[in-house]
């Protein structure tokens, strides 16, 4: 094959929910970036389906979608269970672990060994599953793995956020999947992930080669997420993202701070894109709080609309505990709101520095959130100049058509290494 010769993908995303999360938004800029380049592209997807290019087709490998918004967790009936791989997935929900990432694989593997002649390289995003060392070994297709963090890190967060042992003893049963993960993050040829903070982090809990690992930091689209001069900041108007309810998001600590700046400030309220989880930390600690008529939740809108609510925001804020790098930074700071963002993970490496394109405080601390969002407020000129920078910031770093580029490089290198 000549070095620059087109590239045929087989990209797998076991789960692609379209605008929250960033799964399926990595899935969708990623594969218009590298058809763009001139590779063709097609997304083996499962629930929730990523939407997509129109020049990308997705095959869909439909899951039992237990774990889908409107009935999380609910129980397939028999007449749901058609394929050996929704007996595989029931049996390991049965057993109290996250089931997706092995079921996906494996679908993935028995829909590729009917393909193997259409694929020259197969990118995986952070299913790790045991399928693809089948689809490796026993096809004999190339994979890519990518791993955003390692999920290792979530699940220190949520045991040590436990208040039983019960809880722990669950949390414990449905993070068993992790285990697998890091067997086949071992013996994959070939990782990327997206920040210098996620690969120490995968070599240290993952304890996979850093030889065999490469960073490719993700982008943001700077020509649709851009300033909206026309739309109008609302007074006291905070926005965040969270795309799950966990402890590694720090959503609680928001809430907090939320709570506190409203003591001085009544016009403070908060936006979340996300959706709300009853019964959740986050839904009893708005009720627990009083903050039930100064919280909204939004979702399954437009990506015009999430550009329009940071564009109304006069702060977005970022109050991860841990991020492996963090697209919603990056969207909110390409549409030139200022970000207030914490020191978890890989966020300070993204966002820059305190004072400068970003404001920045510890995670867990919502006295200092508080703080820096209350000052915040009353520092108009301040909040231009960051919102300003920080633009400025992402224009000059984050692109995706940089992150394909990259990511086809590392296709090349794992080639290589296939016809040494």
């Amino acid at each position: 094959m000549p070095a620059d010769a087109p590239l045929r993908i087989a990209f797998l995303s076991y789960r692609g929910k379209p605008h929250v999360g960033g799964q399926g938004v990595y899935t969708r800029h990623l594969a218009k970036a590298l058809v763009d380049l001139g590779h063709h592209v097609e997304v083996l997807g499962g629930q929730p389906y990523p939407i997509l290019d129109e020049r990308v087709p997705l095959v869909e490998l439909p899951s039992l979608d237990i774990y889908n918004d409107h009935f999380p967790m609910r129980f397939p009936g028999p007449w749901e269970l058609k394929h050996w791989t929704d007996f595989l997935e029931v049996t390991a929900f049965s057993a109290g672990t996250f089931p997706e990432p092995l079921a996906f694989s494996m679908r993935a593997w028995d829909h590729l060994r009917h393909r193997t002649a259409d694929f020259d390289i197969v990118q995986d995003n952070q299913c790790l599953g045991y399928g693809l060392l089948l689809i490796e070994r026993q096809l004999g297709l190339p994979v890519l793995g990518t791993i955003h963090h390692p999920i290792t890190v979530d699940r220190r967060l949520e045991m040590a956020a436990a208040e039983s042992w019960y809880k722990r003893l669950t949390l414990r049963r449905w993070y068993a999947f992790v285990d697998m993960q890091t067997q086949v993050a071992r013996r994959l040829q070939r990782i990327i992930t997206v920040s210098e903070n996620s690969f120490k982090d995968i070599v240290k809990d993952h304890k996979v080669d850093p030889d065999r690992m490469a960073v490719v930091p993700v982008g943001v689209d700077i020509d649709l997420f851009r300033p909206l001069p026309e739309v109008a900041r609302v007074p006291g108007r905070l926005v965040t993202t969270a795309s799950a309810d966990v402890a590694m998001k720090g959503l609680k600590y928001l809430l907090e701070a939320l709570a506190k700046v409203r003591t001085e400030r009544d016009d403070a309220h908060l936006v979340v894109i996300g959706q709300r989880k009853p019964g959740g930390a986050s839904d009893e600690a708005i009720k627990k709080l009083g903050l039930e008529a100064h919280v909204e939740f939004v979702t399954g809108v437009s990506e015009r609309r999430i550009i329009e609510l940071y564009s109304e925001a006069e702060l977005a804020v970022v109050p991860s505990l841990y991020e492996g790098f963090s697209l919603p930074a990056i969207e909110a700071m390409a549409c030139g709101t200022p970000l207030v963002g914490t020191t978890g993970g890989a966020i300070p490496e993204v966002i820059g520095a305190d004072g400068d394109t970003a404001l920045i405080v510890p995670p867990g601390d919502s006295e200092a959130l508080a703080a820096k969002i209350r000052w915040a407020l009353e520092q108009r000129g301040l909040r231009d100049t960051i919102g300003a920078r920080g633009r400025a910031r992402i224009v000059d770093r984050w692109s995706w058509k940089r992150t394909a580029r990259k990511t086809v490089e590392q296709y090349r290198i794992r080639l290589e290494a296939e016809h040494r």
